[in-house]
């Protein structure tokens, strides 16, 4: 390591002692900035920028439904030119098309898979922005904040789909996190939700620590922040000593896991989502975990496939851990909002077997990969369109998070009880809906290696699931049952306090905005679940030339 410093450090000219670094190294050369392959990150930022300025200044001029539809249309105008570049990018033939592509110096990467979880993080915005419609006006929190907050946080996200360097992930990480952060906290006048904002705040700000300590390992390891520049080097060099790197290694892993949920950097979970305002607790499942995994593969997929034999053991330990840990602690929730948190950490175990996966050859890592994409475009409908549903049962006051507070809905509101139940049997991976193939795809992927630790795994996936069957059917049960029938009153509660978990009082509505997220949500689940054919073969194709 110190002659690869050495071939790097600056040197004084002899006979010039007074010559500075500039003299050696000549005039600075920027990198070119090919913008067009930066415009789904640029929408989200100048929108998000725009909105802030012009509701400042016309603050008196915008009505209601402004907001959430300018964010709705930035989310799809970002969407659409990703779909542009897709048919540039992947679209790759013998007639001049370009295929994968880095732009700004190689630290971005623009191919099938960052425009894949580009277009899943702009979904998640969309469907975050209808839900937010109908809800801060009845909590007395509408203005643009919350929208730019998620346009800015959305924009995070894809630049870390996209980097290609590891300071580039950092940057992404850092706008993500700092705009969910705020989001979280955003019902100032709930103290639950100040609560959930500061833990998040300060786990998120050692996670990132972690990640910033890893980034300085690897770079001291092998003199670079390149992903490509990183596994080239490794391909072509022997460490004599390889502590360094794989502290790095394991530091990167810590910072990231804290953003998916995985166990053991799970705690804040639970916590976070409950606190949170629920169209935000929906958008934040959805965008920290689409982005989150994205910069896990790219890392260490692009940067450490050399290196697979040190982290693979590691991650299959994560993964088994993840969904145990997720499923059981799922059962024994009487609070909503914790049991689904507890299921988005199961739910992330099930991606890290396509991690674990990916680290074959071939068409086994093809399919992890592809089978990891697919469930985390799956998983954005699915988590969307379940937290689209609590915060409608929640009411005035986003306080009924109660299991009893779903008691009977299938009485009152027969059409939105079935559509949480569609999305409840998804996530439980029941067949002929679409989480039953993502299931299906990652664990049939992971025993496709044909070692013994990876049957174990696939195993352990399966019993999972099995578990996690018992807490989704909890919620359907009690949507099917009349209150009476278990002399259930108004004085009745479940979870942190009364008045949070009351059973309702007053009749159900539901917003026509929200509505529509829940009914795509639902006929997603259902459509790719029974024809689940075209969206395979999307992932597929967008992971083909990782």
């Amino acid at each position: 390591m110190s002659g690869l410093f050495a071939q790097v450090a600056p040197t004084t000219p002899a006979g010039n002692p007074g010559a500075g670094v500039s003299g050696n190294l000549g005039p600075l050369k920027l990198p070119n900035v090919e913008y067009h392959y930066l415009l789904p990150f640029l929408i989200l930022v100048g929108s998000a920028v725009l909105l802030l300025m012009l509701s400042s200044l016309f603050r008196n001029q915008w009505r209601r439904g402004l907001y959430a539809g300018w964010t709705v249309v930035t989310g799809l105008a970002a969407m659409g030119w990703t779909w542009h570049l897709w048919g540039q990018v992947v679209g790759h033939d013998h007639a001049g098309k370009p295929g994968p592509v880095s732009a700004v110096a190689g630290s971005i990467a623009v191919d099938g898979f960052s425009l894949l979880i580009t277009i899943t993080i702009c979904t998640s915005l969309v469907l975050a922005a209808l839900v937010a419609e109908s809800y801060l006006p009845g909590e007395h929190l509408d203005g643009p904040e919350f929208y730019v907050l998620a346009m800015l946080s959305a924009s995070g996200g894809v630049l870390m789909g996209e980097a290609n360097d590891l300071i580039v992930v950092f940057l992404g990480l850092e706008i993500l996190s700092l705009a969910l952060y705020v989001m979280t906290a955003f019902h100032r006048r709930r103290a639950q939700s100040g609560e959930a904002g500061m833990k998040y705040f300060i786990l998120g700000a050692f996670s990132s620590a972690f990640f910033l300590y890893g980034v300085a390992l690897v770079y001291g390891a092998t003199g670079s922040t390149s992903l490509p520049a990183i596994a080239d080097f490794l391909s072509k060099n022997v460490l004599s000593s390889d502590g360094v790197l794989l502290a790095g290694m394991a530091f990167l892993l810590i910072g990231l896991g804290f953003k998916v949920a995985a166990v053991p950097f799970q705690w804040w979970t639970p916590d976070v989502y409950q606190g949170a305002p629920t169209p935000a607790t929906g958008f934040m499942a959805g965008v920290a975990k689409a982005a989150a995994f994205a910069a896990l593969f790219r890392i260490f997929l692009s940067a450490f496939p050399t290196q697979s034999e040190n982290w693979r053991p590691l991650v299959w330990v994560i993964a088994a851990l993840t969904l145990v840990v997720g499923a059981v602690l799922a059962v024994v929730q009487t609070d909503v909002k914790r049991m689904l948190a507890y299921s988005s950490i199961n739910h992330a175990g099930y991606v890290l077997l396509g991690l674990q996966a990916a680290t074959a050859t071939g068409a086994i890592a093809s399919n992890g990969l592809a089978g990891a994409s697919f469930y985390l475009l799956a998983y954005t409908f699915m988590v969307a369109g379940s937290f689209a549903v609590v915060t409608v049962v929640a009411g005035r006051g986003d306080g009924r998070h109660g299991i009893e507070a779903y008691r009977g809905l299938a009485t009152e509101r027969p059409a939105l009880a079935l559509g949480f139940t569609i999305l409840l049997v998804s996530q439980a991976g029941i067949p002929f809906t679409v989480g039953f193939v993502a299931k299906f795809n990652v664990i049939s992927a992971v025993l496709s290696h044909g070692r013994a630790p990876d049957y174990i795994l696939g195993v352990i996936a399966m019993l999972a699931a099995a578990i996690s069957a018992s807490f989704y059917l909890r919620i359907i049960l009690a949507m099917y049952t009349r209150p009476d029938e278990h002399g259930a009153d108004a004085s009745e509660h479940a979870g942190e306090g009364a008045a949070a978990t009351l059973v309702r009082t007053r009749p159900i509505t539901v917003p026509v905005t929200t509505g529509l997220v829940i009914v795509g949500c639902v006929v997603f689940t259902l459509v790719f679940g029974i024809y689940p054919g075209p969206m395979i073969h999307f992932a597929e194709k967008a992971t083909l030339l990782f």
